[in-house]
């Protein structure tokens, strides 16, 4: 295992600060425009080995050692075995002479070896490696609808719960056509969720369909949050991970995002929280005797990546919890919006409820607002980088909010109440966007039956991941096509 850091030092003397270098975006600690760090390594060599080293990875790939007269046959068992796994089906016999042709090629001047290590770059830039290809069947008609193999339904599968290829019980059983049997196939899906490799599934689809991924990009004002650094920025992203990681393997409610009373936190984190009694840089898991961080709203990831650098922004949080949590997106704004005022009337410092409420007065901008902004002011007792306030701009903090149907709630506590009061609503909204994750597309209007009908199937059993996975693995979208001709 090799390490790499930046030894930090002193600029000149002991007493002097480094200075901060300007540019965008200007963040804290460890950013590429502040104070230096390691952004790439190139490791080179060994320059003359002697030899081949053993290693776990040389004997994956290396199953037999040529003997005699039978390296070619070594060979064509080490690169079917490679090939079928890569390629994702069985070869064919011009699959394997090609590949021997870069084989030999490269035998010819570097021996065995070599020879493999040719034809081992040739299937890594194979079309049949890099891209899913899905055969449409020559009888489909115009626009008609056709059922994937299995063999491409493994691939579907795979790339779904592990962003990867099938591994060789799915793909035996793809190649013996068992995934037709919907047993068979719910014995693959449970495995594969239980796998380790499962937390692709939620690396990949939490970043996406929870935005988080943009935490990389933001940069919370250095001046106003000087606390704000990479080590709270990555134990943001680890604690929402664990904690949808934890919901998954549990095989709990989806609905459990908005109330379970645990997250994970390390020392840092914890402080940030002011959670007592955490220490060492460890995530553990943690209950939350006080409400205000329960479930997905109270983590800071999520918080910090719908405000502006130095300020909260109701308008961007009620926006984010309308498309993601609720799945009804506003209308887009009207053309030449104004911008929010810096300061109240009469250039007064104001709170951003009291700025946003004048905003309102404008016809054009009241629609909109009126259905987002009271749900991001459940969302003001967090500041622009989740740590709780009691208030801003030397008043205390109003979180109130009264939707336009006269719902009234009052802080987070009151916005998770009135959010699960919505859990089927929640609980579809979460189908649709597992489905499209499944299908790598957007979802059609052609694909709206099949998600209300896997929503439905799944609420005697409370909306577990595990009964709305199987449900779009089971589902039309996920196992046919429409024909493109």
């Amino acid at each position: 295992m090799l390490g790499i850091a930046f030894v930090r030092k002193a600029w000149e003397a002991e007493d002097l600060l480094q200075p901060r270098q300007g540019g965008w975006p200007l963040s804290s600690d460890e950013m590429f425009d502040s104070n230096p760090g390691v952004a790439t390594v190139i490791v080179e060599g060994p320059y003359l080995p002697v030899g081949s080293s053993d290693t776990p990875a040389r004997r994956r790939i290396f199953t037999c050692q040529p003997g005699g007269n039978d390296a070619d046959a070594c060979a064509r068992t080490i690169l079917s075995t490679i090939a079928r796994r890569a390629y994702r089906r069985p070869l064919t016999e011009p699959d394997v002479r090609t590949l021997l042709d870069f084989y030999h090629d490269g035998s010819r001047d570097g021996g065995f070896d070599a020879g493999v290590q040719r034809a081992l770059e040739r299937i890594l830039v194979s079309p049949d490696f890099l891209f899913r290809i899905e055969q449409e069947p020559e009888s489909t008609a115009a626009n008609g609808i056709y059922r994937l193999s299995d063999l491409e339904l493994a691939s579907r599968l795979s790339f779904f719960l592990w962003s990867s290829i099938p591994d060789d019980a799915l793909l035996a059983d793809a190649e013996r056509g068992r995934l037709k049997d919907p047993a068979a196939l719910d014995r693959h899906v449970r495995r594969m969720l239980a796998d380790p490799r499962s937390k692709a599934l939620v690396d990949n689809f939490a970043g996406q369909w929870l935005v988080l991924r943009n935490i990389r990009d933001v940069s919370p004002d250095p001046d106003l949050f000087p606390e704000f650094d990479e080590n709270l920025r990555d134990a943001f992203l680890q604690e929402t991970a664990l904690f949808v990681e934890s919901q998954l393997k549990e095989d709990r409610s989806v609905v459990d995002l908005l109330s379970a009373d645990y997250t994970f936190v390390n020392e840092r984190l914890a402080r940030h929280y002011e959670i007592p009694q955490v220490y060492g840089n460890h995530f553990r898991r943690v209950s939350l005797g006080d409400r205000r961080r329960g479930g997905l709203l109270g983590h800071g990831s999520l918080l910090t990546v719908t405000s502006y650098p130095n300020r909260t922004s109701p308008v961007l949080r009620g926006k984010w919890l309308l498309e993601t949590i609720l799945g009804t997106p506003p209308p887009p704004p009207p053309p030449d919006v104004p911008a929010l005022q810096d300061r109240g009337e009469g250039g007064k410092v104001a709170s951003v409820r009291e700025r946003l409420e004048a905003h309102r007065k404008n016809p054009a901008c009241a629609g909109c607002h009126s259905v987002m902004d009271p749900l991001g002011f459940a969302l003001e007792n967090f500041d622009p980088v989740g740590r709780w306030r009691t208030h801003e701009a030397g008043a205390p903090v109003d979180a109130s909010g009264a939707l336009p149907n006269g719902a009234k709630f009052e802080g987070v506590s009151g916005l998770r109440a009135l959010l699960l009061e919505q859990r089927d609503q929640f609980a579809a909204n979460v189908t649709e966007k597992l489905m499209a994750y499944a299908l790598g597309r957007g979802i059609e209007y052609y694909d709206l039956p099949a998600v209300r009908r896997i929503s439905r199937n799944a609420a005697p059993q409370d909306y577990r991941w595990s009964s709305i996975i199987l449900g779009i693995v089971k589902s039309a979208p996920f196992q046919m096509r429409r024909s493109e001709s």
